[in-house]
This record gives C-alpha cells, sequence and structure tokens, in this order.
C-alpha cells in the first residue's frame, strides 16, 4: 500500500490507497523488452549493399508486430561501404566486420556465439521476403519435432524455382545424369533426375534430401550436433554438406513452398549479371574454382571410399573436364 495526504481543515490526514496495478497491454509490453528472440536471422554479405538494404526491408516489413527477431549481419570485408550503410540505415541489426574474406561458412560462423535463439535462419543477402514466409515458416518447423531444417520456396526474378531449394544428393550417379543433361530429358523419372528431384510435387510440402543456404531455417540444437557449417568448402557445397550430416543424424529436412521469397541468384559472384552490382574478374574466377572444389570435397568425404579405382578416376577426371570449361568461360568473357 501506498499513502497519499488529504488535508481536511487544515489537518493532514494520510489515507490508504492500493498500488498502482500495471495494466495488461504494458506488462505485455515491458515482458517483450526481456524476452529472448524467437529467431535469429544471421546475414553474411559481400559486396551487394543496395541488395542487402532491400532484403533487411523486406524482413522488417514482414516481421509480424509482436515478434521478436534478432538480426546479425556479417560482412565479409565489402568494399561498398556495407558496413556504414547498415549502421547508419538499420541500427537494429547487429553487424560483424571481418577484416577479410572468409567464405562462406566461416564467415557464418562468426554470429554463432551471438546466436540468441532456438531457431536460426542463414539467409542470402540477394533475397527479398514476400509475405509472411518467415513467420508461417518459422511456425511449420515448430510443428516437426524430428526436423532439423526447412525451406520455403525459393523463385529466380522470372518467376522459376532456384532448383537449389529443392534436391538430392549428388551422388555419382545423380552427378552424372545432371551434367549429362538426361535429369533434363526425363524431369519426371526418379531415375534420372534424382539430383534436382523434379519428380516430386513442387506444390506441395515434402521431406527432401538438401535444401539451399539462400534460406535455411535451422533449429539451433540440430546445429550444434552437427558442427554448424562445414569449414573446408570456401563457397558452395556448404549447404549440401549441412544437410547431409543433419540427414545422418536422423534429422528431417522439409522443402515448404507455402510461402516463398525472390531470389537474385549469383550476384556476389558476378556469375549472372545484376543491376548496380559490380564484379571483378578474379572474384568470378574465385567462385568458380570454390565450386568445383566442393565437388572434389563431397565426393572425397562421402562416395571416394566406396568407389572403384576406374569410377574414381572417371569421376575425378569429369570434375576437372568440368573446371577448365568454366574457368575458360570465364576468362574468355562468354
Amino acid at each position: 500500500m501506498i499513502y497519499v495526504i488529504i488535508y481536511n481543515k487544515g489537518k493532514k490526514i494520510p489515507v490508504a490507497r492500493p498500488k498502482y496495478k500495471m495494466k495488461d497491454k504494458e506488462k505485455r509490453k515491458n515482458n517483450n523488452d526481456k524476452r529472448l528472440p524467437e529467431l535469429s536471422i544471421v546475414i553474411l554479405t559481400y559486396n551487394v549493399r543496395e541488395l542487402l538494404a532491400d532484403c533487411l526491408t523486406s524482413i522488417l516489413k514482414s516481421k509480424p508486430p509482436r515478434a521478436k527477431w534478432q538480426i546479425i549481419v556479417i560482412d565479409n570485408a565489402s568494399t561498398d561501404h556495407t558496413a556504414e550503410t547498415i549502421t547508419k540505415r538499420f541500427p537494429a541489426v547487429e553487424l560483424i566486420k571481418s577484416k577479410k574474406n572468409l567464405g562462406f561458412s566461416k564467415g557464418n560462423n562468426l554470429a554463432i556465439p551471438k546466436i540468441k535463439s532456438p531457431y536460426v535462419l542463414f539467409l542470402n543477402p540477394d533475397t527479398v521476403i514476400k509475405g509472411n514466409a518467415i513467420a508461417n515458416t518459422l511456425k511449420f518447423i515448430k510443428t516437426k519435432p524430428k526436423a532439423g531444417a526447412v525451406t520455403c520456396k525459393v523463385l529466380l526474378p522470372d518467376g522459376k524455382i532456384d532448383y537449389s531449394c529443392h534436391r538430392g544428393f549428388p551422388t555419382p550417379w545423380n552427378a552424372f545424369c545432371y551434367f549429362s543433361g538426361l535429369s533434363r530429358i526425363f524431369p519426371s523419372l526418379k531415375l534420372f533426375a534424382g539430383y534436382t528431384a523434379s519428380y516430386l510435387d513442387l506444390e506441395k510440402t515434402h521431406q527432401v534430401d538438401c535444401i539451399s543456404g539462400t534460406f535455411f531455417l535451422v533449429k539451433k540444437e540440430a546445429a550444434e550436433k552437427v558442427g554448424w557449417w562445414d569449414t573446408d568448402y570456401f563457397w558452395n557445397g556448404e549447404d549440401i554438406e549441412f544437410c547431409f550430416n543433419l540427414r545422418k543424424r536422423g534429422f528431417e529436412i522439409y522443402y515448404y513452398p507455402k510461402e516463398y521469397i525472390i531470389h537474385y541468384k549469383g550476384s556476389s559472384s558476378g556469375l549472372r549479371k545484376r543491376k548496380g552490382v559490380k564484379v571483378s574478374k578474379e572474384i568470378k574466377l574465385m567462385a568458380v574454382e570454390s565450386g568445383i572444389q566442393a565437388m572434389r570435397i563431397f565426393y572425397t568425404k562421402h562416395y571416394l571410399k566406396n568407389s572403384s579405382s576406374f569410377s574414381r578416376l572417371l569421376i575425378l577426371f569429369g570434375i576437372l573436364i568440368l573446371e577448365k570449361i568454366r574457368l575458360l568461360k570465364i576468362r574468355f568473357g562468354s
């Protein structure tokens, strides 16, 4: 109880009055400040300042009023003043500055000590969130106790699906069918379309082997069990490795097409031209070399041991030829 003084004919009379009772609305507001975030969003960026700004704007626009999300941006030694832009335009974002380009895995792993939520969304900076893609995908994963990771549908600017968000593992056979064109000739046959998984209904929710690091919503406990991002990979292939390790541990991985985002794919690597984004030939070459090296790493880690000497030679030679062709295309500007 607290007391107020009332004057009655010149005399001070203390009168008891109940303590001020905080209204429910005020309680909720105060509690919101103390709650841990329900989701941590981690964005690794490299020289795509304006695309990143569009991405962050779309995230904030899509966030439900009462939701509490933590947003962490790792600037992977950009030279386009990304850090200054984030500090000025998005002060609520937690910014981590790397002094050098660490690649995808090491760069994303810098955020791990700062993550406060049991759910983590690794998101590419060259994406735009549509509708309630983040909020509803988060709701979905909470309904799947055995799920380790989930993605929404990822579309390219032309409306086509980014196949990387919905695929199988690149076994030697799946890789052969993909690079030989058999998966494009027979997209509805599981035998030939094992990597693209195009034989599955892209409009229905289902389990897949592998999703993309473009939109990678993972349970923190699952990520901790597999050791987060494998730093043997520099750029490309790390999402496949992450999924492979999740599946190996018994976790389920889901494709959830009821929500979608737009992905301006290849912006940082320069392998696809984007307005306002300039990428040097050196970066393009590094992207190609990293992608090819990822193939070698994944094959060596998971399939080399059980391959015959002849198949090993054939597969590694095929990867070498693919590398030479892709590098020549970059060097000669095609």
